[in-house]
């Protein structure tokens, strides 16, 4: 989904900490699992094994290796090493499956569910994603199934350490991640909070974000936007020169998408999603007036979506994503009226397929996220999804049917990509904290008999809880 047409955010969280003894290795011991140090417990788990450990006051914070097989149907057919952190509190506590959906944090971070319930934190790197990628990598066997599959078998194993109540989460593409296991192993967890996760059920049917720009914010800052973007290709040979300047300097180049003016097009398109994924109605102040200079104007646009986005560096990260939202994610197709005349390629060059190297074979198929969108509609427990008001990728979201149980849909006003559950009204906050403290088995007493006293077990900490997200436009 990149950004109207394919695009994609998330903030990853995860967390770290103190370090403690740990028995030399090949040390002799016979106490008992309970008594043994943390780290012991983890290592002994077949196929993982320790990356580093980082010092944070208050937990120990683990970045470990797990092998993974490269396809659970066939386990035999070969092995890569998945890279996952964790945030070790007390096996006592609740525990919190953080994902991300793409390349995890290694630096200690705590997702708003751990904050909450005051728990452990386990986050994993998306298949595929740089250094969790199988050699040689056969894509076929990048799916939402095998993904689920990769997270069930993280879990099958240190639930056995932390046996307490486990709660998935993420955000964007970790908060479809988080949906889609829960879709394929809906008894693994035992709630599920899903941030600003799109649901793109229908690929080329996408009338909610036409309808979602015709009506966000203001008509004065949709006009104002609408009028940069406008002279951005009005101007385009100038512009692009200052593109090429930037490109030559820094050794980039644009090989998959085509060329440099197909890169900037790319990034020009881009440019109003961008905004309200990552900005808010307070920012319209700052849009610059239509007549403006052209180092204004490409300043503006290059802050808000970036011309280094469509450079076959920038792709080469996000591989993964673009070949997931060309064979089962989708990509929102937007249209631009006031744009007609200025755009020299069309739709189709619009598409995943375009940000993906030609080497690798792509296929769309339908029938992936129908599946899960009448799966949660009519089988969702204990979910809860949390949308932003003026997010872009909440145009289109997870919805609930009549076999939904103990499930819950929030939008939190004004809010863009990074909604969250302390942005809600006062009541669905409440809400939803007093549903989060219960389904991971710690609400209090008071919590249990007022819902509207919940409120986050742990202390803020302004480290632990800065939201990182990614400056570009993928769920």
């Amino acid at each position: 989904m990149r950004k109207a047409r394919s695009l994609l955010l998330s903030f990853a969280v995860l967390i770290g900490t103190v370090g403690l003894g740990s028995t030399p290795a090949g040390a002799v011991t016979t106490a008992e699992p309970e008594q043994q140090d943390i780290k012991e417990r983890i290592l002994a788990i077949p196929g993982m094994s320790l990356v580093e450990e980082k010092p944070y006051t208050g937990y120990r914070y683990f970045v470990l290796n797990y092998t993974q097989p490269v396809d659970h149907r066939q386990p035999s057919k070969g092995t890569f090493k998945q890279r996952i952190t964790l945030l070790h509190k007390d096996t006592n506590r609740p525990t919190v499956f953080f994902t991300s959906g793409y390349n995890v944090s290694t630096t200690p971070r705590r997702s708003e569910p751990t904050q909450i319930i005051d728990g452990n934190q386990v986050s994993m790197e998306y298949r595929f994603f740089t250094p969790s990628r199988p050699s040689p990598a056969d894509w076929s066997k990048l799916d939402i199934k095998q993904a689920a599959s990769d997270q069930h078998r993280i879990f099958t194993e240190l639930k056995k350490i932390y046996s307490k109540k486990w709660i998935s989460t993420g955000g964007s593409k970790g908060g479809m991640t988080a949906t889609y296991y829960e879709r394929f192993y809906p008894r693994d967890m035992d709630g599920v909070v899903a941030y600003v996760a799109p649901n793109d059920v229908v690929n080329k049917e996408d009338a909610a974000y036409d309808r979602f720009f015709r009506n966000v914010g203001t008509k004065e800052c949709r006009d104002a936007l609408n009028a940069v973007q406008r002279e951005a290709l009005v101007r385009r040979g100038p512009l692009t020169a200052k593109l090429k300047e930037w490109a030559d300097a820094n050794n980039a180049t644009f090989d998959t998408v085509g060329s440099l003016d197909k890169a900037y097009e790319s990034t020009v398109l881009d440019f109003v999603w961008a905004f309200w994924q990552y900005s808010r109605a307070s920012d319209c102040a700052n849009v610059p007036a239509a007549d403006s200079s052209d180092q204004v104007i490409y300043d503006y646009v290059d802050a808000i979506s970036g011309f280094s986005a469509y450079s076959d560096e920038s792709l080469a990260t996000y591989t993964p994503y673009y070949y997931q939202a060309g064979t089962q994610l989708g990509a929102p197709q937007v249209k631009y009226p006031h744009l007609d005349g200025l755009m020299k390629y069309g739709p189709e060059f619009f598409q995943p397929r375009v940000y993906v190297p030609r080497d690798i074979p792509m296929k769309f198929d339908p029938r992936v996220m129908r599946d899960v969108d009448g799966w949660v509609r009519h089988n969702a427990t204990r979910m809860l999804f949390v949308n932003g008001q003026n997010d872009p990728w909440s145009a289109e979201p997870f919805r609930l049917g009549k076999g939904a149980r103990d499930s819950y849909v929030y939008t939190a006003p004004g809010a863009n990509h990074g909604a969250n559950v302390a942005g809600l009204v006062p009541e669905q906050k409440a809400k939803a904290t007093a549903e989060i403290l219960e389904w991971a088995g710690v609400a209090p007493a008071a919590v249990q008999a007022d819902p509207a006293k919940a409120k986050p077990l742990a202390s803020y900490d302004a480290k632990l809880d800065k939201r990182e997200q990614r400056q570009t436009l993928r769920p």
